[in-house]
């Protein structure tokens, strides 16, 4: 089955056209799920469905051997208000392909799968390749490719995961290490009373030393591709809203971007020792992550000539519980803009980086 690279990206580029013209929202990705499976089908190449997840193997899959995963994602978010063109309509204009999801992330996904072609039917691979389209990595979704990796179908016991590709739009260049994220939802507790007379704890004043707190404390471990810990409190409510009531409680939201030297749990214990208001965590599964500029695809990657950095951006690389590279064609600062476009050139850059990578390893 193997093709030029040509036939490939004007393979890609079509599926991606398609791809567009169905509305593909988080959890409402059935239909897209649908054109990825006839693809496949269309390929001779069998494939399986969990939920809107659709993933195919190699042909000579052999569970004695590691099993690499190529993974990208089908849903996008809503189409913003600003489109001046048809979001569902795929325009290709000036080397662009207008459309929505077209960046984030069509064009990774279909060069995965044409990189995923490439290699399908050889025999003498050292590796296995699952290439998984799925679902909800926009809201990071319970439903998307952690479900499908607390799937047996999909991760039987034996399977031997080595690493991933994570498709998403990075100009080609390597994500080695991601931030995480950790939402706490802080809630400072004081005594009502009136706001005449000397009565009452205002919790108001309570939280607003935590918030101070928040704001100053830096965190010592500053990483070289993720940089420092950062901390922004983002939304702050009493529970009255009376002019003459001192409030009992004061509720306030703080979004953590965590890097790759703390742990969740470090972090939490840090501040829980640091401020008094209650703190708990919405989700403790989008944890930062990062892959040794040492692995194999790495080294793969510097050798063709790309650079690596750290994403402050979290992906479905967060929900994989073994090494991930994040890379893909594209530019992250289109995603979920107006009159989102991929340029048709970056996804046959793309295929190509993808090939020469895994040829590395493979």
């Amino acid at each position: 089955m193997s093709k030029s690279i040509s036939i490939l990206t004007a393979e890609a580029i079509h599926l991606l056209k398609e791809l567009i013209t169905i509305p593909s929202f988080s959890r409402e990705e059935d239909k897209t799920a649908e054109r990825i499976g006839l693809f496949f089908t269309q390929k001779g190449i069998p494939h399986f469905r969990t939920g809107n997840n659709i993933y195919a193997l190699n042909k000579y899959l052999d569970e004695s051997k590691p099993t690499i995963l190529l993974n990208s994602h089908h849903d996008t978010v809503k189409p913003n208000k600003a489109y001046t063109l048809n979001p569902f309509s795929p325009v290709e204009k000036d080397g662009r392909l207008y459309g929505l999801g077209s960046n984030d992330a069509g064009g990774p996904l279909v060069a995965l799968l044409a990189a995923f072609l490439f290699f399908y039917d050889r025999p003498d691979l050292k590796y296995n390749l699952v290439c998984a389209a799925s679902a909800e990595e926009e809201i990071s979704g319970k439903n998307g490719i952690e479900y499908l990796l607390h799937s047996p179908s999909f991760n039987p016991p034996g399977r031997k995961w080595d690493f991933a590709l994570v498709g998403e739009p990075t100009q080609m260049q390597m994500a080695v290490a991601e931030k995480g994220l950790l939402v706490l939802d802080c809630t400072a507790t004081g005594i009502a009373g009136h706001a005449a007379r000397e009565e009452g704890d205002n919790a108001v004043y309570k939280a607003i030393k935590d918030i101070e707190w928040f704001s100053s404390f830096r965190f010592p471990r500053v990483s070289d591709f993720l940089g420092p810990v950062k901390m922004s409190v983002t939304v702050i409510e009493t529970e009255n809203k009376a002019h003459n009531v001192v409030p009992s409680q004061c509720s306030f939201v703080t979004d953590i971007r965590v890097n790759e030297l703390y742990t969740f749990e470090e972090i939490l214990d840090i501040i829980k020792n640091n401020v008094t208001s209650d703190v708990q965590p919405r989700s403790l599964r989008l944890k930062s992550s990062a892959i040794g500029l040492d692995h194999p695809i790495v080294k793969a990657g510097l050798e063709a000539g790309r650079t690596c950095y750290g994403s402050p951006t979290t992906s479905d690389k967060a929900l994989i519980p073994f090494p991930a590279l994040k890379i893909g064609p594209g530019d992250s600062a289109r995603s979920h803009t107006a009159d989102e476009y991929i340029y048709t050139d970056e996804i046959k850059k793309g295929i190509e980086l993808y090939v020469e990578m895994l040829g590395k390893v493979l």
